[in-house]
C-alpha cells in the first residue's frame, strides 16, 4: 500500500508550473497533431522528450498491448509507431516507462518500478541513434536520474545506427480513423495509439500531465528541465533552450478544442505546431487543471489494500464493487492526511447505489490497512461519517448528529475538518447539516477525537450487497463543471460552494503553509 503524510514535491520552486491535463483513461481523452511536411532525416535520428506525469488507476485494460498505457505517440497507418508510455500496475512492465521503436522494432523500457499515485514524475527520454556505441542511444531518465533499461520484442537488441524514427514525419489527416490509416499520414497523439481505431480507449493513460516537450535535432539533459533543490527534492526548471521547426511545448493553459493558441494543445515554443482535441476524444476544459507539479492535490488512493473500486478521472472518481459476501464492505481513501490545519473538500455524488450505505467525511486509520468488523460502518473510532441515509456519526460514541438531509444523485457533500480545535462540519448542496446550525466561524461543530495518530485523510465506504455507488472527489480541481466556482483564501481550487473563513484545499502549497 502507498499511503503519504505528505506527497513529494512539497516546495515551492522558482519555475512554476500552473497547470495540468487530466486524462480519464476509458474515456478516450487524447489530443493529436499532423505536420505538413517532415522534419529532417537528421532531426528525426536525434530528439528529446521532457514531461511530468501524474498517475491514476494505471492498470492496463488490453489483453493485446499489456504493457501499453500510451502517453504520447507518432504512428503511420498502424504499420510503424513511435511511443512513450507507461506499463501500468498490472501489465507484464508494471510501473515502467518505456520508449517503442517501430523503425527498429525494439521495446525499451525500465527495470524500475513507479507506482507512487500521490506524486508526480519526472520522465525525460533522451535519443541519438548517431551515437556509435548502441548503449548511449537511448536514455531514459525519471525524476533526474538515469534508469536501467531492459531491450525487449523483435527486432535488433538495441538501436540501430543512425535510425530515423517516426516522430515528426508528415501528415495529410489529422482526423483519420480508419482501422489500417492512411500510409504516410502521422498522427501525433497526446494520449492514444491512433485516433479511435483498434484498442485505443483500452490503451488510454489516465491520470495527469504537465509542462511536455518534444524537441527534435537535440538530444539533451534531464537538467535542461529540472534540478534537485536545497531538500534534495526533485523539482521543476525553466528550459532556456532553442526549439527546432518541428518542437512543440504543451503547457495546458487554455480550454479550446481547435489547434491554435487558444487551445487545450496549444504550443507554446513560438513554432505553432498546435494540437487539436482528437476526433471522438472527450477532453474537455474541465480537464484543463492545476494539480501540478509544483502545486500538488490530493487525489485518491487506489493502492490501499482494501481497496475493490474502480477508479477514473486521475483518481478521482471512484466506482465501488457490489460486495456480494466480501466481509465489512469497501473502502476508499485520499493519498496524504493531516494532522494540524483546517481543510475543506467536496464530493458530488453521481450514483448513490442502494440501501442508504453509501458513507463519505474523514478517517484516521488509513495507514493501517487492516479493518475488523465495523470499521467501515461509522461506528468505530477514528472516522466521521456522513451517510446517505440521512445519518452523521462521528468515532465510536456513535455520536449521531441531529437534523441531518439523506443525499442522493446528483448532490454535492462537503467537509470542514478544523484540527486545530477538533471540530468537523458536514454540507449538502452547501448547506450545513446538525441542530443547532453549526458556523466555522463560531466554533460550535461536532467534536472529533483521535482513537488512532490523529492523520485524518478523506474516506468512502459502501456496505451495500446490491448497487454500486460512484463518487467524484473534487479537492479543488473538479471532473465535473461547477457553475459558481470559489476558491479558498489563498487561491487555491474551484469548488461549487463558499469554502469557509480560514479552510483550506488540500494541496502542497497550503500544507507547507498550515499543514
Amino acid at each position: 500500500m502507498v499511503f503519504s503524510i505528505l506527497p513529494a514535491n512539497t516546495e515551492s520552486a522558482a519555475y512554476e508550473i500552473d497547470n495540468s491535463l487530466r486524462f480519464g483513461g476509458g474515456d478516450n481523452h487524447h489530443l493529436s497533431l499532423v505536420f505538413g511536411s517532415a522534419a529532417s532525416d537528421a532531426n528525426r535520428r536525434t530528439w528529446t522528450f521532457s514531461g511530468w506525469v501524474k498517475l491514476g488507476q494505471a492498470a492496463h485494460y488490453s489483453q493485446y498491448y499489456a504493457n501499453d498505457k500510451y502517453l504520447l505517440t507518432s504512428t503511420d497507418a498502424r504499420t510503424s509507431t513511435t511511443n512513450i508510455g507507461y506499463g501500468g500496475y498490472t501489465s507484464g512492465n508494471a510501473g515502467g516507462f518505456h520508449l517503442q521503436d517501430g523503425k527498429s522494432g525494439t521495446y525499451i523500457e525500465t527495470t524500475t518500478k513507479f507506482r507512487d499515485p500521490s506524486a508526480w514524475y519526472h520522465l525525460v527520454v533522451k535519443y541519438d541513434s548517431t551515437q556509435s556505441t548502441a548503449s548511449d542511444r537511448i536514455f531514459i531518465y525519471v525524476n533526474g536520474e538515469s534508469q536501467p533499461l531492459n531491450y525487449s520484442n523483435s527486432g535488433d537488441p538495441e538501436v540501430d545506427l543512425n535510425t530515423v524514427t517516426d516522430w515528426f514525419g508528415a501528415g495529410t489527416n489529422v482526423d483519420a480513423t480508419a482501422h489500417g490509416g492512411v500510409s504516410g499520414n502521422f498522427i501525433h497523439n497526446v494520449n492514444s495509439y491512433f485516433n479511435s481505431g483498434y484498442d485505443d480507449v483500452n490503451n488510454s493513460f489516465d491520470g495527469h500531465a504537465a509542462d511536455w516537450y518534444l524537441l527534435d535535432g537535440q538530444a539533451l539533459a534531464p537538467t535542461e528541465f529540472g534540478e534537485t533543490n536545497d531538500n534534495g527534492v526533485w523539482v521543476p526548471k525553466k528550459y532556456t533552450g532553442t526549439f527546432n521547426a518541428h518542437s512543440f511545448h504543451l503547457e495546458f493553459k487554455q480550454t479550446g478544442s481547435s489547434a491554435n493558441s487558444s487551445g487545450i494543445g496549444a504550443d507554446t515554443s513560438g513554432q505553432d505546431n498546435h494540437f487539436k482535441v482528437g476526433v471522438n476524444s472527450t477532453l474537455a476544459a474541465v480537464d484543463v487543471t492545476t494539480d501540478t507539479p509544483t502545486n500538488n492535490f490530493m487525489t485518491m488512493n487506489p493502492l490501499f489494500t482494501n481497496s475493490r473500486g474502480t477508479f477514473a478521472e486521475g483518481n478521482l472518481k471512484v466506482t465501488t464493487n457490489v460486495q456480494g459476501s466480501v466481509p465489512y464492505g469497501q473502502v476508499e481513501f485520499g493519498t496524504f492526511a493531516v494532522n494540524k490545519g483546517k481543510w475543506y473538500y467536496e464530493a458530488k455524488v453521481t450514483s448513490v447505489g442502494s440501501g442508504g450505505s453509501l458513507g463519505l467525511g474523514w478517517n484516521e486509520r488509513a495507514e493501517f490497512g487492516n479493518f475488523t468488523n465495523g470499521h467501515n460502518n461509522g461506528g468505530s473510532a477514528g472516522n466521521v461519517r456522513y451517510n446517505s441515509g440521512g445519518v452523521l456519526t462521528i468515532g465510536s460514541s456513535h455520536s449521531q448528529a441531529t437534523g441531518v438531509d439523506s443525499f442522493t444523485d446528483g448532490d454535492i457533500i462537503g467537509f470542514a475538518l478544523d484540527l486545530d480545535n477538533n471540530k468537523v462540519y458536514a454540507y449538502k448542496n452547501g448547506n450545513p447539516q446538525d441542530d443547532p446550525t453549526p458556523d466555522p466561524d463560531d466554533n460550535d461543530g461536532r467534536a472529533i477525537v483521535s482513537a488512532y495518530n490523529n492523520y485524518w485523510t478523506p474516506w468512502m465506504s459502501k456496505d451495500d450487497t446490491s448497487n454500486n455507488a460512484t463518487v467524484e472527489f473534487n479537492f479543488g480541481n473538479p471532473t465535473f463543471s461547477i457553475s459558481s466556482g470559489n476558491a479558498d483564501a489563498n487561491g487555491y481550487g474551484n469548488f461549487e460552494y463558499a469554502v469557509p473563513s480560514g479552510y483550506y484545499s488540500l494541496c502542497t502549497k497550503n500544507l507547507a503553509e498550515y499543514g
